[in-house]
């Protein structure tokens, strides 16, 4: 937990952060932000002041379109579902979402009913990936058919995409949310990572056990020993922290790698 005066710098150092994803929305002609500090929460992002900045910074096209208090919209949201899927930003122009290079996953997500129903015609989104598996984003917006979205991305997309992360970071370590390494806490080694990939996997200790040459007791104790450096409890937990600060990871994970 922060000390109180390093908290209240903090969360004066969010907001004027959110400030500037504002004034950026307004230089670049997408005016109409909505914002999600945590996209696994219904909870809305706060101001320094405990108000939501919905409802004191940030305005949407439809005014009476409260999102911020549908717990249910984050599931419903195909901006939100792009943001899980997607670590760099994005945009939807012309019925579409786009980026800067072919992403089939993004480009397949329906979003021109929901869009249409919200009154977007065009966005820019951008999503932090934060330590711990806090996904936050921004969505900029604009009702109006003819604003060049795909040229915004094009010039501004990257400095979007570092207000997010600066805004977001600053947001969740003034309010303790980000993982914290404990002093004297030990890296994993490599013995314990290739045990936590398998057991991501789905596999049993007998079947780590032989496929990396070892004993099924000698995995076990290569689990324990990373769950207590983790500083968590049991097998699940250990694979879901490990996965979290990017020790599992999708590209690395041996049950996930293309057959030769």
């Amino acid at each position: 937990m922060l000390p109180t005066d390093a908290r209240s710098m903090g969360l004066a150092q969010a907001d004027a952060l959110a400030r500037d994803v504002a004034a950026f929305g307004r230089e670049v002609g997408l005016p109409f932000i909505a914002v999600s500090a945590d996209i696994s929460s219904p909870d809305p992002m706060l101001g320094a002041d405990g108000r939501p900045l919905a409802e004191t910074l940030f305005r949407w096209i439809d005014p009476d379109m409260a999102y911020w208090r549908d717990r249910g919209f984050a599931l419903r949201s195909p901006f939100v579902l792009a943001a899980r899927y997607m670590a760099e930003p994005f945009y939807f122009a012309a019925g579409r979402f786009a980026t800067w290079r072919p992403a089939p996953r993004l480009e397949a997500i329906p979003v021109e009913q929901t869009a249409r129903d919200h009154g977007v015609a065009g966005a820019l989104i951008a999503a932090a990936h934060l330590p711990g598996g806090l996904i936050g984003a921004v969505v900029w917006a604009t009702p109006d058919p003819t604003v060049d979205v795909a040229g915004i991305f094009a010039r501004e997309g990257a400095r979007a995409h570092i207000l997010v992360l600066k805004l977001m970071a600053a947001y969740h370590e003034a309010r303790g949310a980000l993982p914290a390494m404990a002093e004297g806490t030990a890296r994993l080694t490599r013995r314990e990572i290739q045990c936590l990939k398998w057991a991501a996997a789905g596999k049993t200790d007998a079947v780590i056990a032989e496929l990396i040459g070892i004993s099924a007791p000698t995995v076990r104790f290569h689990l324990k020993n990373a769950a207590q450096k983790l500083q968590v409890v049991g097998r699940a937990q250990a694979v879901r922290e490990a996965a979290a600060l990017g020790y599992v990871g999708g590209g690395l994970n041996p049950a996930r790698r293309a057959a030769p």
